[in-house]
């Protein structure tokens, strides 16, 4: 049974509780997506479909292995994988607008304001990019969107003792790029590359 009035699962079945949870949570969301996208109209659009995704997903929100934020996440990051696979897909990108929802000069100007101050967590990612897609998706959670190591283990769906295996094998990864790579090579990557393996000094 679920423990919270107004979870995931009590919210798609009442439309209050539903714009309830979806105010609780629209503002992170929209951050999440803003962090790994730079156009407005795709944030909006990913965010919908987020919550879309949430109608068909409430039953596996499980109370005691996280916060409803890490769940959202761990929702949300298999949507924005999926538009990034459909847009590879896609030979003429032109067919994507057919299908956007319109918006006006106000709701462009709040998302072009959300994905500036996220302009460096995509930075960040972009300095993660090499990593695996585990120990990345990892560390997106942990050091870009600020959940803790359980949190992001629910997410991910893997165990605590996986997380912290694949979070040692990325710092070790990370420790190794900054310093074996000389000269003046290192530019915005490694230097994002070194913050983030110093952010993750003290997980375990």
């Amino acid at each position: 049974m679920e423990r919270i009035r107004g979870g995931p699962l009590a919210a798609t079945r009442d439309p209050q509780l539903f714009e309830q949870f979806y105010r609780r949570h629209v503002d992170a969301v929209t951050r999440f997506v803003a962090r790994r996208v730079d156009d407005p109209h795709t944030a909006a659009d990913l965010t919908a479909e987020i919550f879309l995704a949430v109608l068909d997903s409430a039953d596996t929100y499980r109370p005691g292995l996280g916060s409803e934020t890490a769940w959202l996440y761990g929702i949300a990051r298999n949507v924005v994988s999926s538009e990034r696979r459909r847009i590879a897909r896609e030979a003429v990108r032109d067919r994507r607008i057919s299908g956007r929802r319109l918006l006006d000069a106000d709701d462009i100007a709040r998302l072009e304001d959300k994905l500036d101050a996220e302009s460096p967590g995509r930075r960040a990612l972009a300095a993660l990019a090499h990593l695996p897609e585990g120990e990345r998706a990892l560390l997106e959670l942990i050091t870009v969107d600020q959940l803790t190591l359980p949190e992001a283990a629910a997410a991910l769906g893997i165990r605590q003792v996986t997380a912290r295996v694949r979070l040692h094998r990325a710092r070790k990864s990370l420790r190794t790029e900054t310093d074996a790579t000389p000269g003046p090579a290192p530019k915005a990557s490694l230097t994002y590359a070194s913050e983030v393996s110093e952010a993750i000094g003290g997980e375990s």
